[in-house]
């Protein structure tokens, strides 16, 4: 328990003081990195703050929890509160497993152990067959690591020439950094991004579409 609130807190106060700097970094690891902190942030938009309570339990989101937690400012009160219930639930959970399943988990140990060598080369191939199979992920998913993008200036020199018709400006920032008051570029329209595939309906087809985000 101790071991994972520090680490959660750590983590915590890096996404406080870091920001997406710290996300951008762990999302970089993910084998599709531009939709990583969308998937959390979701996560965070469909179940509130309690997504820290059962985080630990969801691959990719346990990992970007609490950094996001604490770039979104989060009190660092609250934050101690729910993580430390996610951290017991989850900490419980895999001791009540172990517990259960104490008897079956030693007969396995003691077929490893009589198994000797040919269970080595079990692991070891298991271990090439993993690798291989992250590889491959990473090479499919390749294509969405690099996204087009432009420059600040040549954006707003194309809204004043001529082409100003012809430019759409669409405000996808996530759930926790958006609210009806905020202030946007002007001249843009905003689409909630964690319902992309109806909104993205409304937008126009004749337009070169620009997005921006956090």
């Amino acid at each position: 328990m101790l071991a994972l609130l520090i680490g959660d807190t750590a983590q915590f106060w890096l996404g406080r003081y870091s920001g997406w700097a710290l996300l951008g970094f762990l999302c970089r690891l993910s084998m599709n990195p531009e939709t990583c902190i969308l998937r959390s942030a979701e996560s965070f938009y469909k179940r509130g703050k309690a997504t820290l309570v059962i985080a630990k339990f969801i691959p990719g989101i346990n990992t970007m929890a609490a950094p996001l937690a604490g770039s979104m400012k989060m009190r660092y009160g609250q934050f101690l509160q729910l993580d430390f219930v996610g951290a017991l639930l989850y900490s419980s959970t895999f001791l009540l497993v172990g517990y259960l399943s104490r008897d079956f988990l030693a007969a396995v140990l003691t077929g490893f152990h009589a198994a000797g060598r040919a269970m080595e080369a079990v692991v070891i191939v298991a271990l090439v067959v993993y690798a291989i199979y992250r590889a491959v992920q990473f090479a499919r998913y390749k294509k969405y690591r690099v996204m087009p993008r432009i420059q600040v200036q040549e954006l707003v020199a194309r809204m004043a020439s001529d082409e100003a018709d012809r430019v759409q400006i669409v405000d996808v920032r996530s759930h926790g950094y958006y609210d009806i008051g905020t202030e946007r570029i002007k001249g843009s329209i905003r689409i909630e991004p964690n319902n992309l595939e109806e909104e993205i309906k409304s937008l126009a087809k004749d337009k070169d579409i620009y997005l921006y985000c956090t």
